[in-house]
């Protein structure tokens, strides 16, 4: 199947149709997406910390709440349960003695690796059924994707 065969609807062809398609689309995905997780007795935003911290290593809690757009007072509290469950740890920072840092404990490492696979998984899934040419319209679309997505 061509893509030309699958022209996209009316309302795509503005540049305001488009961001309405668009988002809708990317919303859809990420809600299945969701609905994946390995386990919903965690939070989404615990989920999302723990990611961080897997992709960018130890962060103080005022970078951990940069990196997810959130005020550190309620980057706190959620490291605070974090942390209660054995997923963090808190550990003094390398040069500045004043500040902690957090960091994944294994079981947490372990823990975000296994979502992030199981939802992978299904996503890779769901891919077989589309065409080469829509693989690589979505190979073209990831870096488009993370730009927008960029805070």
């Amino acid at each position: 199947m061509s893509y030309a065969k699958h022209m996209p609807p009316a309302t795509v062809r503005t540049d305001s149709g488009l961001a309405s398609e668009l988002r809708l689309g990317v919303m859809r995905l990420a809600r299945r997406l969701r609905l994946e997780r390995s386990d919903d007795a965690m939070s989404l935003n615990q989920l999302a910390v723990m990611g961080t911290l897997e992709r960018h290593g130890r962060l103080s809690v005022g970078e951990l709440a940069a990196h997810e757009k959130v005020r550190p007072p309620s980057m706190t509290r959620t490291v605070a349960c974090l942390e209660e469950s054995g997923h963090v740890r808190r550990a003094a920072h390398a040069t500045d003695r004043r500040q902690v840092v957090v960091e994944l404990t294994d079981v947490g490492r372990s823990r975000v690796i296994a979502d992030r696979k199981r939802r992978d998984a299904w996503l890779a899934q769901r891919m077989k059924d589309l065409t080469k040419e829509e693989r690589n319209l979505l190979r073209a679309a990831v870096p488009i994707l993370d730009r927008l997505a960029a805070w």
